[in-house]
């Protein structure tokens, strides 16, 4: 099945939302009127898509009308699909001028945060997973110390994907066995570096303290690091998980989002918000169980999964 197959099944209870109701309010040429603005703009919401974003895109739909005079399902969902493309780009675009993707030396540190429960570890194997099939070495840094078998969980993806992991016993210093793993990954001239973390509430300042802690010893380890902040968000979740984002970010310089379990809402809209109201580039989105479904965000390609012709 081809990517963009697999994200168009992954968007489906979103995508069938927005769809039918676009086909609803607009089964042929006619105007659109004020009401009709309202009703879709309410969609747009619904899908969790979020009030600010989706007012520029139904300024976008307006535009169209005061030009036209007259619009239907198709030339309302080609105005859509080419503001929505533009607003993920420009997120995209920004966080590419940051920390993110600067020139840095191997190896490549990403410090994966979030929640409890959105499936940081799984994420983790997988990124692993795929790195390792382009043929980069990777190693698993288990920087979450607390919960019982979280260590156990990565060695499990390790030996699936063939990463190397490096773990302390539990209820150690996460800050120390991510310098450790660093300094084993300097040593293994590895390409990669996952450091996975235990779950946060951004609302408790000592443990957003505990993770500050944890970027700064990897800086020690290897000046520059991390070069990546990546805040793993579960979009089931759905508005919930911006203001987790706004805190992780101020806390820590988020530099992308992995937005996972995206085949299980019909608020996948949620990617829009993220984009439009924090400014933060979405990495990743997650649209299965299998590594595979893991797959690196296109901004044409979720548009096209989310508004493309009905098949």
């Amino acid at each position: 099945m081809g990517v963009l197959s697999q994200l168009g099944l992954g968007l489906a209870k979103t995508r069938e939302g927005l769809l039918g109701t676009i086909r609803r309010l607009l089964p042929g040429s006619r105007k659109i009127t004020p009401e009709l603005c309202e009703e879709l703009e309410a969609a747009l919401l619904a899908a969790d898509v979020g009030a600010a974003s989706a007012s520029l895109f139904m300024e976008a739909v307006r535009d169209l009308v005061r030009q036209a005079g007259e619009a239907d399902a198709s030339s309302v969902r080609a105005v859509l699909k080419k503001v929505m493309a533009e607003h993920l780009r420009t997120a995209e675009y920004a966080g590419k001028g940051g920390q993110a993707h600067g020139p840095f030396s191997l190896p490549h540190v990403v410090l994966l945060v979030g929640v409890n429960g959105v499936g940081k570890t799984t994420t983790a194997g997988k990124l692993a997973g795929q790195s390792i099939r382009a043929g980069k070495r990777v190693v698993l840094v288990a920087g979450d110390t607390f919960r019982a078998a979280a260590g156990g969980q990565l060695e499990v993806w390790g030996r699936r994907v063939g990463a190397d992991v490096i773990k302390h016993q539990e209820g150690g210093d996460p800050a120390a066995v991510a310098y450790d793993g660093v300094v084993a990954a300097l040593a293994r001239k590895a390409d990669i570096v996952l450091v996975d973390t235990a779950g946060r509430l951004q609302t408790k300042s000592n443990l957003m303290d505990e993770l500050r802690k944890v970027k700064r010893t990897l800086g020690k380890a290897m000046p520059g690091a991390p070069h990546d902040v990546f805040l793993i968000l579960d979009a089931t979740v759905g508005q919930n998980g911006l203001s987790q984002a706004r805190q992780f970010h101020e806390a820590l310089g988020v530099t992308g989002v992995v937005l996972t379990k995206l085949d299980g809402t019909a608020k996948g809209g949620i990617v829009l918000s993220i984009a439009g109201d924090l400014g933060l580039p979405v990495r990743y989105v997650g649209v299965g169980e299998g590594v595979e479904d893991l797959q690196a965000f296109d901004p044409d390609a979720f548009v096209e999964a989310l508004l493309g012709e009905d098949s």
